[in-house]
Order: structure tokens, then sequence, then C-alpha cells
């Protein structure tokens, strides 16, 4: 089981992690929520479901390219101009649905901490993290949205351009990056397959 997800009977996926796994996983979850920004703050709206529901969100796109990749425009080829319409239209969709995959996003990352904090690892031993269907399906969430934050950061656009950088010396700086974004794509399979299994 250690390092890829395994089965649960009766549903879920458990995967043995050590300290150093641990550790990595939940710092990267914490920097994803740092990334995606603050929840709901609480205000005078915040228990009116049908206030939220109308809530505004931004109707531009995020100028960071992790966040533009992790919050895409709904219509329209991001490589070509878009006309008045489409630019009009991809804001109106943004305005009303951003604020929720934020919400998303960060719930699936928090999920990931939270399990990870209930977790007891002590020195050379692996604790064996299980994980409830729901909590799997948050965790598929987070692992992908690091994945394209880091994919976005390396400049990986396609299948081809991942292959120069897998070939990086030691001492390049980007390789312990390289190194997190092929570990949690391994993760994110297993989990996967664990879960079809």
């Amino acid at each position: 089981m250690a390092g890829h997800f395994e089965p649960l009977a009766g549903g879920g996926a458990a995967v043995a992690l050590d300290e150093v796994e641990v550790s990595i996983l939940r710092s990267l979850a914490v920097q994803l929520l740092e990334l995606i920004g603050p929840g709901d703050d609480g205000g005078p709206d915040a228990a009116d479901p049908l206030a939220r529901l109308f809530a505004e969100g931004p109707s531009e796109p995020p100028a960071d390219p992790a966040l533009a990749r992790l919050f895409p425009d709904a219509y329209g080829d991001p490589d070509r101009e878009q006309d008045r319409q489409e630019r009009a239209h991809a804001a109106e969709f943004r305005r009303y649905t951003e604020n929720d995959l934020r919400t998303r996003k960060r719930e699936d990352a928090l999920g990931m901490v939270r399990s990870l904090d209930s977790l007891t690892v002590s020195g050379d031993d692996a604790a064996v993290l299980r994980l409830g269907p729901e909590d799997c399906g948050r965790w598929l969430g987070a692992l992908n949205d690091l994945r394209l934050t880091i994919g976005t950061r390396l400049e990986i656009t396609n299948e081809d351009d991942g292959d120069e950088l897998f070939r990086l010396p030691d001492e390049d700086p980007r390789k312990p990056m390289v190194m997190a974004y092929l570990w949690l794509g391994g993760l994110q399979e297993t989990l996967v397959e664990a879960l079809m299994a």
C-alpha cells in the first residue's frame, strides 16, 4: 500500500503515508488554500442561502496564471481573441459561479488538511490514511487542483512539455516541483483506480 491508494471494502480508499509525505501534502494543501484565498467572512448574508445564491463574484479572470487555470473562462478559447459577446457571457458566468467554485476548491483542500491532521505518524513508520467515498472525492479535487497549480508554475501546457522537465538534473531548482507533480499524479491515478475497483 505504500505510496499508492488501494480500495477499501464497502467503498473508499486507503494509503500509507510516512511523516515526510504527510508534511509535504499538508504544506501543499495549505499553500493551495492561501492561493485560493479566504472563504465566506461570516457577514450578515452568510446564513441566508438565497443571498449567497445571488451574491456576485468577480467578472474578470484572475491575473495569476495558476488561479486562471483553476478558474478558467467558461466561454471561448483562451488562446484566441474573444469577441465582445463572448467576453460578456464569460464575465456573467464567472460572476455567478466563481464564488461557489472557490468554496468547493477550498473545502477540498481543507478536507485534505483535516484528514492528514487526523494521522499519527512517528519516526520511520507510516500511518494508514483511510478515506470514505466523500473524502475520496475531496482528495481527488484537491490533488487535481494541486497538479494544475504546479503544472502552471512549471509551464506545462501539454503532455510533451513535461518530457523535458522529467529529465532535469538534480541541481535544477525546478526539480522538487517536478517530483511533487509526478508524485501527486501517481496518488491521483491510484485513487481513481481504487474507486473504480
